[in-house]
């Protein structure tokens, strides 16, 4: 028997014997389709290749694509463990040819495949065409021989597909299998078609025509083909088996949970089963793809998937978590197809642990308050809405949940009155808002999240997406368009732009149609994030006109986003290294991250030392070189605080929290472990290089660093190493020797200062002339001796006086001393004259007449200064003219 990786690997190389370029399955979100919350068809990534969007180095591919139908238009999760084909996860295999080969080829691939390659008995095979295509019938016939009563040409939209109202489309021919007449159901296009006896197996698209408005307008300029072939369908064909969940992969999951329950597949915990092995593989693929499970948007669904998984292991008597225990047999299964599940693994086990411990108490708390409510009731009751809404509203517990726990009794739940209980419960948030004293201006951003709900972040695993719009707003109010030249902010429905918050800026960029043939082009210059759950991107249409509807093309300025993400990784490392350096006093008061720099303010007394911030550095850059991965993981605050996560200043947190981890392990706990919702490096080594630049006060007890990693600091280097060259070209010397000539200049400053100091004081102390010191004169009796000193230190004057007063024996000395433009002058009156005259009162003249005020000292001492250092020697006639007084 051929195993489902045998058959994935045989088709996949079939096709590539063809020419088929193999690709790789794309993640399970679409980020080219704001359509889609997930991928659900093998053509999805291919879709702007179809468009002539975009260009690839390949004109034929074939895949197994990774899809998931559980939430949007594309729902089958009720229906998932009750029916024999109805997954969450299922794999489409594919092939395609973009402008290359067309219908003829097409078919003959199919049919050799079919019946060749994996020898199908021919008289199984029995197939459907358009009912205007009768170059495709006539092919069938050609190829595979198959007569008119094998060939039914369906009139329906079955047989026809369109990507939209505008686009590509084409008839299609779907290829069944007869699983033989013992089973009930008849061929399609029949009244027994509904039946289970003829299975679709493949369906292939020739898209031919081109659609605007719903209407075919012409034919493509470049034919294509797509096709897709569910996996376990034709594994169930191919290993003899009608039942999907009886194929090798179903089997072996679900004897996996069998074991781990000691409950067997029968009877009513046959459905437990399948529901539990179909989710744990949409689950798994899910949270390897970046999804996390959240309250909202694709987390919600994901978190609805395990949940119903939860809930059938909670009926088949698990008495302990038992999805996580589950992963291994899955990654045994399907790892070798998919690394990217091993590569997760321990994120999916961790994750999955981590929900149903939480949703166990949610369980019992809503099953308790559900029996109570239904306990009166019979088969074909219904339970009323709100209590439907009181179940989720107060316990979290789902009303889907509540649906699929009544369903094997019976009993219905009231949805229009949930849907009603949960308007009511909005008008009167809204109500609390309004009565909140919060800015006027802010309502509109209230008015756009409760008719849109919040805007779907894409961007902690992608730079690029389409989305479609669902706002506009120019000069503060919501428009229909805007046009080239206009300043506008966008709201699509997803978006990989970050808006500001947290301390880190939002991200900027382009937007351009997503249409081909559209004009449209935005230059975005910043994105912010009204609410906390809007990511409104604001900027200048340059092109085009965009309107609301429109689907577009968004782009992150990638450069820009990985210098914040370095510099944001970055503050959690040095939170951690301050932390070590400094003590557990230091915590978080405020951050800024931005393309071009961090900074970091945190809680310590005094400055840091220059060994303390080179110590710092020196342990930030140990973890950058360590090259360690970073991991995010979704928890409650409170769990998220008892596993040593830190959480940050000025941070307002929900239910749910990300906890980022980073850097190396001590086999406990991560280096770093912070609660963050911003954008961060893949792993350490992404962040470069860390440099501190300045260190300062902020407030009493509250120091900031500022900080470039990357690219900056590293051009932050490179300009110091080239300050340093210029000063060793300057100083005639190397680099390397700068210090040292640096020293012996300063020294011999220091000499000739003191050589000048001491001149000056020679020159003051000389006497006579004024080459030789002061002139002595007579003033009304008294010997007075008045000198004015450029660039003397005033710290020199009382000692030059004292010399003066000894030399002149009585009288009265004056010295101004000039220095970078301001005077210093002091007065000495000899012993024998304080009597007649006061050396305070002398200088003050002295100082007033430089502009300043005041100056003080003793009867025989005194000292003063004024800003205008050039009028000295008005400040020494002052003088004279006082004592003379």
């Amino acid at each position: 028997m051929q195993t489902t990786n045998d058959i994935r690997r045989s088709f996949l190389d079939y096709f590539a014997s063809k020419g088929h370029a193999q690709v790789q399955s794309a993640p399970l979100v679409p980020y080219n389709d704001p359509t889609l919350m997930f991928v659900n068809a093998g053509m999805v990534p291919f879709k702007n290749v179809f468009t002539g969007q975009e260009k690839r180095d390949y004109t034929r591919a074939t895949s197994s694509q990774k899809c998931v139908r559980a939430g949007g238009k594309h729902n089958d999760l009720d229906n998932v463990g009750y029916t024999a084909r109805h997954h969450t996860f299922f794999e489409m295999l594919g092939n395609f040819s973009f402008g290359d080969y067309f219908k003829e080829e097409a078919i003959l691939n199919a049919w050799t495949l079919l019946t060749k390659e994996w020898a199908l008995p021919q008289e199984k095979l029995l197939v459907t065409v358009y009912h205007t295509d009768e170059e495709a019938a006539e092919l069938w016939k050609k190829i595979a021989g198959l007569g008119d009563d094998r060939i039914i040409r369906i009139p329906t939209k079955d047989n026809f597909w369109t990507m939209g109202d505008d686009g590509p489309c084409g008839p299609c021919s779907e290829v069944f299998f007869d699983h033989g007449d013992h089973i009930w159901g008849g061929p399609p296009g029949s009244p027994e078609e509904d039946g289970d006896r003829f299975i679709e197996i493949w369906n292939l698209v020739f898209m031919q025509f081109e659609q605007a408005g719903g209407e075919i307008v012409g034919n493509l300029p470049n034919q294509s083909i797509d096709t897709g072939m569910g996996l376990e369908r034709i594994s169930a064909v191919m290993q003899g088996v009608h039942d999907n969940y009886d194929i090798d992969t179903f089997r072996n999951l679900i004897a996996a949970s069998e074991g781990l329950t000691g409950v067997k597949a029968e009877g009513d915990q046959r459905a437990s089963h399948r529901v539990i092995a179909d989710h744990l593989r949409s689950t798994s693929f899910l949270l390897a793809d970046g999804v996390l499970p959240s309250n909202e948007g694709r987390g919600y669904v994901l978190r609805r998937i395990m949940r119903r998984a939860m809930r059938h292991a909670h009926l088949l008597g698990a008495k302990d978590p038992l999805m996580h225990r589950l992963v291994p047999a899955l990654v045994a299964e399907m790892g070798q197809a998919f690394p990217e599940l091993g590569r997760a693994q321990p994120l999916i086990e961790e994750t999955l642990e981590r929900e149903e411990v939480q949703f166990r108490r949610t369980l019992s708390n809503g099953l308790k308050l559900l029996d109570e409510a239904t306990g009166d009731m019979g088969e074909g009751a219904t339970l009323a809405g709100e209590t439907a809404f009181k179940l989720y509203d107060t316990y979290g517990f789902p009303y889907d949940l509540t649906v699929d726990a009544l369903r094997p009794r019976g009993i219905s739940v009231d949805e229009e009155g949930f849907q009603s209980a949960m308007a009511q419960q909005k008008a009167a948030a809204r109500a609390a808002w309004k009565g909140s004293g919060q800015a006027a201006d802010a309502e509109i951003w209230y008015d756009i999240a409760e008719r849109e709900g919040a805007s779907e972040f894409t961007g902690y695993t992608a730079t690029t997406g389409e989305g479609r719009v669902v706002a506009l707003l120019v000069d503060g109010k919501e428009v229909s368009e805007a046009k080239a030249g206009e300043k506008v902010t966008v709201l699509t429905n997803q978006t990989p732009f970050y808006g500001e918050s947290g301390g880190q800026v939002g991200d900027a960029g382009t937007i351009t149609g997503a249409v081909p043939g559209s004009d449209l082009a935005i230059t975005i210059e910043d994105t912010a994030k009204p609410l906390g759950r809007l990511h409104a991107m604001s900027g200048t249409v340059t092109a085009g006109t965009i309107k609301l509807g429109d689907s577009v093309l968004m782009s992150v300025d990638v450069a820009r986003r990985d210098a914040i993400r370095a510099n944001h990784s970055a503050t959690h490392l040095v939170h951690q290294a301050l932390r070590d350096r400094l003590g557990d006093h230091v915590t978080q008061k405020g951050s800024m991250v931005s393309a071009d720099r961090l900074r970091f303010d945190f809680s310590h007394p005094k400055a840091l030392s220059d060994e303390d911030i080179a110590a710092i550095e020196a342990e930030v850059n140990a973890e950058i070189r360590a090259n360690e991965g970073v991991m995010t993981r979704l928890m409650t605050p409170d769990d998220a605080i008892e596993a040593g996560a830190m959480a940050l200043f000025g941070e307002k947190y929900g239910d749910e929290v990300r906890v980022l981890s980073m850097g190396r392990t001590d086999g406990k706990r991560s280096y770093s472990v912070e609660l963050c919702g911003g954008t961060h490096v893949n792993a350490t080594g992404d962040i470069g290089l860390f440099r501190i630049v300045s260190e300062s006060a902020v407030s009493s007890g509250v120091r900031r660093i500022e900080a470039l990693t990357g690219e900056g600091a590293r051009q932050w280097l490179v300009a110091r190493e080239e300050a340093l060259k210029a000063a060793a070209s300057a100083l005639r010397t190397t680099p390397d020797e700068v210090t040292e000539r640096v020293v012996a200049l300063l020294d011999e400053r220091k000499k000739l200062e003191r050589e000048l100091a001491e001149a000056k004081k020679a020159l003051a102390l000389g006497g006579g002339g004024a080459a030789s010191g002061p002139a002595d004169e007579d003033v009304g009796g008294i010997t007075f001796s008045g000198q004015v000193l450029e660039g003397l230190d005033p710290k020199e004057l009382r000692g030059l006086l004292d010399q003066a007063k000894q030399r002149i024996g009585s009288g009265v000395a004056a010295i101004v001393a000039v220095n970078e433009g301001k005077g210093a002058i002091a007065v000495a009156v000899t012993d024998d004259l304080k009597d007649k005259a006061s050396a305070v009162e002398l200088v003050r003249a002295g100082v007033a007449a430089m502009g300043g005020k005041g100056g003080g000292g003793r009867p025989d001492m005194a000292q003063g200064g004024g800003p205008d250092g050039s009028k000295g020697a008005e400040a020494i006639a002052a003088v004279k003219a006082a004592l003379a007084g």
